[in-house]
């Protein structure tokens, strides 16, 4: 057979493998390095997990890649901003689902957690509502776990919104810390202060602590 899997032209391979659902997409990565580069796309990742269910757009970024893999309806999640007067079993009754549902996806032990809480995760029951949907990735911290939330108003709440971008921000903050803590063989503290003096680049902090480790081994004679 002549020919081989880097002869595909690229816009055909993106095309045809955005469709694939993501573990298709997963083993299509596997066979070369090109599929692979294609394969890891952030446009073709999106499209493999919203296609399935007719979601538009995904907003933001999961912390590892391993989120866009799991393209099951469990992922998703309707945000209900908590009024006053609302109660569980009235909630589970208004979106059609069980209270058992609502609880278990939201890590509440029982119906009072709702009184602590600004808003509940609902599980979609129906996928049609997210047909041509808007869908945000966020941190769950109830749950520990990170969803797409569609917000029927079309948008989070500016403090929503606010919230997820802080918690993105943290999460790149994190991610330059553990990669300048490896890189100098160090400690939070340490690589913490040296990102702190450096505003926050990692080349110029790992710069800045070789020069001081190399000035101490001066004074010391070593």
């Amino acid at each position: 057979m002549e020919g081989g899997s880097n002869d595909f032209p690229g816009d055909l391979l993106r095309a045809v493998l955005q469709r694939l659902p993501p573990p298709d997409l997963a083993r299509a990565a596997c066979v070369c390095r090109l599929w692979r580069g294609v394969a890891s796309d952030r446009a073709v990742l999106e499209a493999a997990f919203a296609s399935p269910w007719g979601v538009r757009r995904v907003v933001g970024e999961p912390e590892t890649r391993a989120f866009w893999r799991a393209a099951s309806l469990a992922r998703f999640a309707l945000s209900h901003t908590v009024r006053r007067g609302d109660t569980v079993p009235g909630i589970a009754l208004k979106y059609s689902i069980q209270v058992t549902d609502i609880k278990r996806f939201n890590n509440m032990m029982s119906d009072h957690g709702i009184y602590s809480r600004e808003r509940l995760l609902i599980p979609i029951s129906n996928p049609e509502i997210l047909q041509g949907s808007t869908c945000y990735i966020e941190m769950d911290y109830n749950a520990r776990r990170e969803v797409a939330v569609f917000y029927p108003q079309g948008r989070p709440s500016g403090k929503a919104e606010s919230s997820t971008n802080t918690a993105a921000a943290e999460r790149r903050s994190r991610r330059i810390l553990e990669s300048v803590k490896r890189s100098l063989h160090t400690d939070d503290g340490t690589a913490a202060y040296y990102l702190s003096v450096t505003d926050g680049d990692p080349r110029a902090a790992m710069m800045e602590y070789s020069e001081d480790l190399r000035w101490e081994r001066q004074q010391t004679g070593h």
